[in-house]
């Protein structure tokens, strides 16, 4: 789960990483308010969407008086914002940030991110801060440090020190750097982040060290411990059919593709994904059902895929282990029943009760194309799409 900038830098500043004064405004006359209330005489005005480049884009600007805030505000709110990371269409801006101004004098990077390997927490840090880290790794590798944090006892301080000096800060501010870097830390372990981030990081002209700009990430398997931060959720900023999926708890991504899929199990799913790819076709989704579904859950996901005017083909690729594949084909042949499907679906079952399910599927006296592998349900497929069956 992600949030927004403000959000972000609450969330840190009650762990003590000093963050800009701030306020969250979504309307024109909240952001002049808000810049009345802080201290100036220059604020920022953000756009809060969850991506980042927008600066680049047109949603960050400067004032130097709350007339400006005012122009700045009237032009970022409502416009669709196009970075990067928003693809071509853009996000919709529904919430500013008006933050006071600063006095950036060297700008960093850290972040903390899992990293599979060690299977710990690790922080990375750079002096090209305001850049993309990716960018950064792939033209300056050597200017990336890394400190892989044991669980047991946190970021040390010899660590942090360290990390700060190799990054560029000046050594009166390094106790400064170390306190945002454990705090950071202290941040992500306890609110279970996969991602925190400041960048940049700035070193202002009197040596303070501060969070200019933050993100955090959150595991969604561990929201429930977390109700706190579950009450920071923009649905705004989320794909409707993600949010309709998750309240039927499928997993769901939309892609650009024309190939529905429901399977169960993530790992499934990708190999389905990447053997539609291999036969000339382009999935549409990711969509994981899990290990209990049922007729419900089943129809549920068809609907939500069948909201894709580009769908043009369904595959449901089942294997049947806790999940019983005569369960599953009473899913599909209600949910297809339902639904009303009005394009191709094909059927590959493996595993518990397959004969049984393919016999109500066979039975069913809907015109699913029957899959004998995964190589052959993807092919089938794939010519379904293409208008090819």
């Amino acid at each position: 789960m992600n949030i927004h900038e403000y959000q972000a830098k609450a969330v840190l500043g009650g762990f003590g990483v000093p963050v800009p004064k701030g306020k969250a405004a979504f309307t024109v006359d909240e952001a002049v308010a808000a810049a009345k209330e802080l201290p100036g005489p220059v604020w920022v005005v953000k756009a809060q969407i969850h991506a980042g480049g927008r600066g680049k884009g047109g949603g960050v600007k400067v004032a130097k008086s709350p007339a400006e805030v005012k122009t700045h505000a009237s032009s970022i709110l409502g416009m669709q914002l196009k970075t990067h990371q928003t693809g071509p269409e853009g996000q919709k801006v529904r919430r500013l940030l008006v933050e006071e101004g600063a006095d950036i004098r060297k700008e960093l990077y850290v972040g903390l991110v899992i990293d599979r390997g060690s299977q710990r927490a690790v922080l990375m840090a750079s002096s090209e801060g305001g850049m993309d880290i990716e960018e950064v790794a792939a033209k300056t590798p050597e200017k990336i440090h890394k400190v892989v944090i044991d669980p047991v006892s946190g970021l040390a301080a010899a660590d942090a020190d360290d990390v700060a000096r190799k990054i560029g800060v000046p050594e009166a501010s390094v106790p400064q750097a170390r306190a945002i870097l454990q705090a950071l830390y202290k941040a992500f372990d306890d609110t279970d982040a996969s991602l925190a981030e400041i960048n940049p990081m700035i070193l202002t002209g009197d040596g303070k060290v501060v969070a200019l700009d933050a993100k955090i990430d959150f595991d969604n398997n561990a929201l429930f411990r977390h109700p706190d931060i579950v009450a920071l959720r923009d649905l705004d900023e989320e794909d409707p059919a993600e949010v309709e999926a998750s309240k039927h708890d499928l997993n769901y991504i939309q892609l650009d593709g024309d190939i529905g899929c429901l399977v169960n199990g993530a790992g499934l799913a990708m190999a389905s994904m990447d053997i539609i790819k291999l036969y000339g076709g382009q999935p549409a989704n990711f969509l994981d059902v899990g290990g209990s579904a049922t007729a419900e859950k089943v129809t549920e996901a068809f609907k939500i895929m069948l909201r894709n005017p580009q769908l043009k083909a369904i595959l449901v690729n089942i294997f049947g282990g806790i999940m019983k594949c005569d369960v599953i084909a009473q899913g599909v042949v209600a949910a297809a029943r339902q639904v009303s499907l009005g394009v191709p679906l094909v059927v590959r079952l493996e595993g518990t009760n397959v004969e049984l399910g393919k016999k109500i599927l066979a039975e069913s006296g809907l015109p699913i194309i029957s899959g004998n592998n995964m190589a052959d349900a993807a092919q089938k497929v794939v010519a379904a799409a293409k208008g090819k069956n």
